[in-house]
């Protein structure tokens, strides 16, 4: 049928796997940590968002536990109707409170947070100003919305003026989205520039801050508060399944846009509910970061060190001051052969190719957690050398 006949065509996929140098889908055989076993083999994870080191933690699996005992696996139902937990309520309330706004609403995963916020909050007559390099999430938002999505050149102010300037506000409301940390550069937005462009030209300003909750900002408030500009930014996006180690997401705002949300976002209103679970290991997590603000102070020393470490042995990164850091490899074939070769001396990375990069700058995404010691990172950090070495992009 001519409906499948694409899916005939995954040629790079099979030429990956034919060449021994495919490189998803490992399997994990034990829980999420900076040492893992991953298809039996022992593992040193430099590719997980678990920035916190939380999925570990005990207070955090026992409350996991203790909520499916009391609630049971799941709850049946969109949060509008019968899915709505008094658990739900408790975590929306400690989100507003910490992050230092009226409300907060959660969605079931990150990727739909962005689907449900964006796409209702942005109408028809409407423009959302899109970053370029932002999550695949906030493009499929905008494409779910009926609003016209216009992107400008990554953290290009110049560009997002022009396009600015170019929307008739008598016609239409202007929402600027962009990611606070971008997550494969591991790089921080131009925050304080953009809210001055939004000012200027009456425009809303929507933060993804799914890299940015846990890693910046006062106590792991994120990129607003990096910056000083909590008050400017009118809604924050997170997820919970990065330094609040369980699986979900949310959005914090003013108490009328979050109504607004609940009441017309079909991402929220037609989906299930966070699990039980989910949600007791998401409110026990962010117990953890308000009591143990120093896991923050630790995830950026264990960062700086790891740049350090790979800069004295002449690896080439991407600057940044978040723990992404990407390590150049060019080509996409010789990222996969990296990441084979990784693998196989007990190192774990992310790929990334194009599209995902221009052609010729690929890269290894590897990230850190404030669990992660020193001497793993020494370890990790000459393995890279030695690979990067053997395939000359040194």
């Amino acid at each position: 049928m001519k409906i499948f006949e694409k899916c005939e065509r995954l040629r790079n996929v099979e030429d990956a796997k034919g060449k021994g140098i495919y490189p998803y889908f490992h399997v994990l055989n034990t829980r999420q940590d900076t040492e893992v076993k991953m298809e039996g083999k022992p593992i040193l994870m430099l590719g997980s968002n678990n920035y916190l080191g939380l999925t570990s933690d005990e207070r955090v699996i026992a409350a996991g536990v203790e909520a499916m005992e009391k609630y049971g696996t799941g709850c049946s139902g969109s949060r509008f109707l019968n899915g709505t937990l008094e658990a739900h309520v408790a975590l929306e309330r400690e989100l507003a409170d910490f992050l230092r706004k009226e409300d907060a609403v959660t969605f079931s995963t990150g990727f739909q947070s962005n689907l449900g916020i964006v796409s209702a909050v942005a109408g028809r007559t409407d423009v959302i100003l899109c970053d370029k390099e932002n999550h695949a999430s906030i493009y499929d938002g905008c494409r779910l919305s009926f609003a016209k999505m216009v992107r400008y050149n990554h953290s290009d102010m110049e560009d997002l003026e022009n396009k600015l300037k170019a929307i008739d506000p008598a016609v239409s409301g202007a929402l600027i989205v962009t990611d606070g940390v971008f997550s494969m550069s591991g790089e921080i937005c131009k925050l304080p520039e953009i809210v001055a462009l939004a000012k200027k030209y009456g425009a809303g300003v929507m933060v993804d801050d799914a890299h940015g909750l846990g890693v910046l900002g006062e106590g792991g408030r994120g990129t607003a508060s990096h910056f000083g500009l909590e008050d400017e930014v009118d809604i924050y996006m997170g997820t919970f399944s990065k330094s609040l180690a369980s699986l979900g997401g949310y959005m914090a705002a003013n108490r009328k846009i979050c109504e607004y949300v609940r009441h017309t976002s079909r991402p929220f209103i037609f989906s299930a509910s966070m699990t039980p679970a989910s949600v007791a290991c998401a409110r026990a997590s962010l117990a953890v970061l308000k009591a143990e603000p120093e896991r923050v102070e630790r995830l950026a020393e264990v960062s700086e060190y790891m740049r350090g470490e790979l800069k004295k042995r002449g690896v080439k990164i991407v600057e940044s001051a978040t723990p992404i850091i990407p390590v150049y490899t060019y080509e996409d074939e010789t990222t996969f052969r990296a990441c084979k070769m990784l693998f196989e001396r007990g190192v774990y990375v992310n790929p990334v190719v194009s599209p995902a990069t221009p052609v010729g700058q690929s890269l290894l995404r590897t990230s850190y957690t404030a669990t992660h010691t020193f001497a793993q990172l020494g370890e990790a950090a000459e393995k890279i050398r030695c690979v990067l070495g053997e395939l000359g992009v040194m």
